[in-house]
């Protein structure tokens, strides 16, 4: 019935309470695995232990005990099977209790209960008598002990997690309220819930009738949300508070427990630990919720109970709980509505403190700066990192200079909204500007003319036979600019390297020894072979095709077995200089084998001088790069 330790101690805090208890004391006995929960209520007699602790199903409130005869305070407990939680966890309970000086104790054991149960008859209706504790062995004067022992579950969590839980389900602990909590001698206190500090944007349901504000000492913006929901033609009042967190880490605390999650609490007690998850919200702003919301006309005296048997949840058939799901979910809308502006105007100012992007922003025109506005705000709630946040600030401003370019701002406006999960899809307008593409690929080329650059040189250092051998293979660009990738495929690669080691077994010493390396890769759909020669072997067209043709029938045979029998292969052979009779007649016949013959040097060659092509023309694009570069670097 009841799942953690903590829902368990709730249970026992929650009586104490009912007991009209000042003070309540958790402690944990590590070394025994004992837990042992004392209060200073008005305890029970023997009586009280007899008819009402045991028994199951005693319901205080139709017994004229709906508040507390001392304090009137509301209780807590409703369908009197609370203590059955106890049992969840343990397989021994001691009860000792002091009424009007009085002692009285007794103990179960639920292997004993169970025995009871299964072997006895309908003459004695299968009653369980616990034994009794003796007077000797009760060491408390007031109020009530529980004894768990021969615990079931481990405690050896800390008592920070315990005090956080506890804390969190409860609204009702502390000197307001003259009912104090203790974990091993330390209060709990409001502070352990851990939430309060993390909280940027608070939203409080009706007054501040328990600090929320002051408690949320970061909070930047505090508004207040319409606290009435109304069920057939009554109105209810609810209260608490709704808050957004800084960012999606501050989500979890130090125990690892997610803090976004909406609690409903009654009479100040976690009636059910989160609403948020029913709702299935998809925006980003939910990832930041956290909040309580206090509904006490859910738990009224005078109609059915409304929580589960587990009492951790609500019945979400019932009327009351759908009235307050539908007010939750406008409340919920306008929080989101309200967030987003909150965060449009943090990213502009987050933005601007990159002088560059101030001055940049300060150069637009009154749509120009909207738009931008917009883009940092979306960006800023996505809640990254420093750094990845800085970056996709630098890249916004290539969305709006593009469409200055095109004199397309209007398609940005034509957005209805342009929310946190549609900003990647800008990427598709970016087909209609040329100049955005262009600028785009400019940044890509110029990187590949570092990297040719850097290659040339080492063709002078005698370097280039390594150096290729390990770039060249994850960089097929250099050998054709439209296999701009290689694709993975493991499995196939796996199968084919084992037939070229087949093969590689039968060659000659001289053909071992004229080869750097030759691999399989596969790239846009194409399988290619590429076969690195030394650069300072020389051999002949037919030599070359009939030692790469073999890898060639092995390549065919694997594609073949894999069902990939029409798929196209490409043959690469790079070499220090050309074949002796590389000729019109032997080109068209290598042709016809789909194999290319390419020196290194021209490869590299041939390869910037079309990029640097490409960057001579479209050098307006590489300004805007620039600029961009100058942004990232120098956020």
């Amino acid at each position: 019935m009841y799942s953690s330790i903590p829902a368990v101690l709730s249970e026992v805090v929650a009586n104490a309470w009912d007991a009209d208890s000042k003070n309540v004391r958790i402690d944990f006995d590590y070394s025994n695995n004992i837990i042992e929960i004392t209060d200073d209520g008005h305890g029970m007699s023997e009586q009280d232990l007899n008819f009402k602790f045991l028994h199951i199903g005693y319901q205080k409130r139709e017994n004229g005990e709906s508040v507390t005869a001392k304090k009137n305070r509301p209780v807590m407990g409703r369908k009197g099977i609370g203590k059955l939680s106890l049992f969840s966890i343990a397989d021994t309970i001691e009860v000792h209790s002091v009424k009007d000086g009085v002692k009285n104790g007794l103990r179960m054991k639920l292997l004993e209960i169970k025995d009871a149960i299964s072997n006895g008859d309908e003459t004695v209706n299968q009653q369980y008598h616990p034994a009794e504790v003796s007077q000797s062995e009760i060491n408390i004067n007031v109020g009530t002990k529980i004894i768990i022992s021969d615990l079931r579950k481990n405690i050896n969590r800390s008592e920070n997690f315990l005090k956080t839980r506890l804390a969190r389900r409860f609204t009702v602990i502390g000197p307001k309220y003259d009912f104090i909590v203790k974990i091993n001698d330390v209060e709990i206190t409001k502070s352990d819930r851990n939430y309060f500090p993390k909280i940027q944007y608070l939203w409080l349901l009706g007054d501040d009738n328990d600090n929320y504000v002051e408690q949320s000492e970061n909070a930047e913006e505090v508004s207040k949300i319409e606290n009435i929901i109304t069920l057939d033609k009554k109105k209810y009042k609810v209260s608490g508070w709704i808050g957004t967190l800084r960012s999606v880490g501050d989500a979890k605390d130090p125990g690892g427990e997610s803090l976004n999650n909406i609690s409903i609490m009654v009479r100040g007690k976690a009636a059910q630990e989160d609403i948020l998850n029913e709702f299935g919200d998809a925006g980003i702003y939910a990832q930041y919720i956290v909040g309580e919301i206090h509904a006490d006309f859910l738990d009224d005296d005078l109609q059915e109970d409304i929580a589960t048997t587990s009492r951790q949840k609500l019945i979400e058939d019932d009327p009351r709980y759908q009235a307050l799901r539908e007010y939750l979910k406008n409340v919920l809308g306008k929080i989101r509505a309200s967030w987003s502006d909150f965060r449009n105007e943090k990213g502009e100012v987050e933005a601007r403190k990159n002088p560059k992007i101030n001055a940049w922003m300060e150069s637009l025109d009154v749509d120009s700066r909207k738009i931008a506005k917009r883009i940092f705000g979306k960006i800023h709630q996505m809640g990254l990192k420093e750094s990845h946040q800085n970056e996709l600030f630098a890249q916004s401003v290539i969305v709006i200079e593009g469409f200055k370019y095109k004199k397309k701002l209007s398609i940005l406006n034509d957005f209805e909204e342009i929310t946190s999960e549609n900003i990647e899809m800008f990427s598709t307008v970016f087909s209609e500007i040329d100049e955005i593409e262009a600028a785009h690929y400019y940044q890509i080329t110029k990187g590949r003319m570092d990297i040719i650059y850097k290659l040339q040189k080492m063709v002078c250092n005698n370097e280039l036979e390594k150096t290729l051998q390990n770039y060249l293979f994850e960089h097929l660009w250099l050998l054709d600019p439209t296999w701009d990738r290689t694709t993975d495929t493991p499995v196939m690669e796996q199968t084919v390297k084992k037939e070229f080691e087949n093969l590689n077994v039968n060659l000659s010493q001289e053909e071992k020894d004229g080869r750097i390396d030759i691999k399989y890769k596969t790239s846009a759909g194409m399988n290619i072979i590429i076969e690195l020669k030394r650069p300072n072997v020389r051999k002949t067209c037919f030599q070359l095709l009939g030692q790469i043709d073999k890898y060639k029938t092995a390549l065919r045979k694997c594609l073949d077995a894999a069902h990939k029998n029409n798929e196209p292969i490409t043959l690469v052979c790079l070499v220090g200089s050309m074949p002796s009779d590389y000729n019109d007649e032997n080109v068209k016949m290598l042709e016809a084998k789909g194999v290319r013959i390419k020196t290194y040097n021209a490869l590299l060659e041939q390869t910037y001088q079309a990029y640097q092509k490409y960057l001579e023309q479209n050098r307006k694009s590489g300004q805007l790069i620039e600029f961009i570069h100058s942004l990232v670097e120098g956020s």
